[in-house]
């Protein structure tokens, strides 16, 4: 009996052991980046948009701003100007404060052809996204992708 108490036990150590290995062998995935996907019109959910994206970006995540559709006109040098309380501001001045923490800002591919602006009507710091540079952002494990 004793025979097989100790195989018994040299198999829950060596499951043990092997347990252990692999955890140590699996690097930890970070996740330090984020991708918001602002496409809404409406200027609370602009708002709450910009303000996750500013309180992640205060606690030390990378933050991307992808604009599409009706929310690219945040990206305009002269954006709408809906204020939004309790803080009486706007998505657009939210959006700023963003890039000041140096977040990426970028419109959607079919934004400028799509509306009456150009590059030229376009924010200080804000680019026009490729559609393959996007792609690829999102496939990337380390970045989460939040759609608004």
């Amino acid at each position: 009996m004793s025979i097989i108490i100790r195989r018994l036990w040299l198999a829950v150590l060596l499951c043990l052991t092997t347990t252990v290995a692999t955890a140590e062998e699996t690097p930890t995935m970070t996740i330090d980046q984020t991708l918001l996907i602002l496409s809404s019109a409406s200027p609370q959910t602009q708002g709450m948009a910009m303000v996750l994206g500013n309180t992640l970006a205060s606690q030390g995540t990378r933050v991307r701003v992808l604009l599409c559709d009706q929310a690219g006109d945040l990206a305009l040098a002269n954006p709408p100007a809906t204020v939004l309380a309790p803080k009486q501001v706007t998505p657009a001045q939210l959006l700023r404060r963003l890039q000041q923490q140096g977040a990426e800002v970028q419109v959607c591919a079919l934004y400028l052809p799509n509306s009456e602006h150009g590059e030229e009507d376009l924010a200080e710091g804000v680019t026009v996204a490729t559609p393959p540079a996007m792609a690829s952002l999102m496939r990337d494990a380390r970045v989460r992708v939040f759609t608004f």
